[in-house]
């Protein structure tokens, strides 16, 4: 389904309301900077404990999706003694949806993953599908996000924790809409090579890949997806979601899919090697910084290349050195930048070369010293001219 938000003039969300909830949430995309490598993933089984997540006719989703995460991590153990597995829980407790994201982001993860089963009224439906965070497309990726974010309510405080996120409202929703995701394209990359495989090697039916607001992906720092392996609600996928043989066929497809993935990445990284100068776009970030950029114009260009709640140097790994770099503090979030440019356009191809050494790097747009959305930034520059 291609239709967009059905329900965005069923509810009446105040301006005020999103700048408020913007402003608090500077810190929940931190970037994740390191080197364009995939060396250490977090799985995170999901529900567990007192939530037991969706219930079939013999079976509980808690149970299902901690087998499945336990026998991907150790066919990755077993095969790729360069990565690193973390799991979320490895065995029946309750993890709050915001401790799974932190547990990713406090061990600098390359890739989260996190497993599910999912149920529909309709017993008939069957088949996997992978979502990333993202716009609800439909209706039914909308129901599916609301089912999985109620487990908050198992949790203490639930709306100061989730800055007065309502699992029941699809007001909530509307939200994710304004927040930036960093690494979309990777998680999509990723997310539709798990869905290849497990079309076609475990011969499972293909539902797609789809976006949605899960507030386990909300605030993880790298690429992330959410796996519905299949449903409990339908007799015969129960069964087989249950059984060795089908929680092996789920976990090898899982498995296959960060070893192809990882392969990619392994093979982006080392053709820029070969192909770039070490200092080259060092000593190009420099120049562009050195320009004169903002004659007769208050709006400019730059490229983000990190940002941070404590203050980062030049000598940083996570600034690789850089030795002109602007520094802008938003909430207590410090924000750098490199280049500048009066033109859009330009700044994203920049941009493109930035992204050879920086892979998560973005363009900002700056007014008088702060920064603003870039589409408030091209209505301004458009009006002038």
């Amino acid at each position: 389904m291609r239709q967009g938000y059905k329900f965005l003039s069923t509810f009446n969300v105040s301006l005020s309301f999103v700048v408020l909830f913007l402003l608090s949430s500077t810190t929940i995309k931190s970037q994740h900077i390191s080197a364009y490598r995939v060396s250490k993933i977090v799985i995170d089984a999901g529900h567990g404990g007192k939530d037991p997540g969706t219930i079939g006719k013999f079976s509980q989703e808690k149970d299902v999706t901690l087998a499945i995460a336990k026998k991907v991590g150790n066919l990755i153990s077993k095969n790729l003694d360069d990565i690193k597995v973390v799991y979320t829980r490895s065995d029946d407790t309750f993890i709050p949806l915001d401790e799974r994201s932190t547990i990713a982001n406090k061990e600098g993860a390359d890739l989260f993953i996190s497993i599910h089963c999912n149920a529909a009224p309709n017993k008939s439906i069957t088949g996997t599908e992978t979502y990333v965070m993202g716009l609800h497309r439909s209706n039914e990726n909308l129901d599916v996000a609301m089912r999985e974010n109620a487990v908050i309510t198992y949790e203490d405080e639930y709306h100061e924790k989730y800055e007065g996120y309502d699992p029941n409202s699809a007001e909530s929703f509307i939200i994710f809409t304004m927040l930036q995701n960093a690494f979309l394209e990777q998680s999509l990359d990723f997310a539709t090579i798990i869905q290849g495989d497990l079309k076609e090697r475990a011969q499972r039916s293909d539902r797609g890949v789809r976006q949605a607001g899960f507030l386990v992906l909300w605030k993880t720092s790298m690429p992330s997806v959410l796996v519905e392996v299949g449903y409990l609600s339908n007799p015969k996928e129960e069964v087989f979601l249950n059984s060795t043989e089908g929680q092996e066929l789920i976990a090898s497809s899982i498995f296959r899919a960060i070893k192809t993935y990882k392969q990619k990445v392994d093979a982006i990284t080392t053709a820029n090697q070969k192909t770039l100068k070490p200092d080259s776009i060092k000593s190009e970030i420099a120049d562009k910084n050195s320009e004169e950029t903002t004659k007769g114009q208050k709006i400019e260009f730059k490229i983000q290349i990190a940002s941070s709640q404590t203050p980062l140097t030049n000598k940083s790994s996570q600034l690789k050195g850089i030795d002109r770099i602007d520094t802008i503090k938003v909430n207590g979030v410090y924000k750098y930048l490199v280049g500048s440019a009066l033109s859009y356009s330009e700044a994203l191809d920049y941009c493109k070369t930035v992204k050879q050494k920086f892979p998560d790097a973005f363009v900002v747009a700056i007014e008088n010293g702060e920064i603003i959305p870039i589409k408030k930034a091209l209505e301004k520059i458009n009006s002038n001219q």
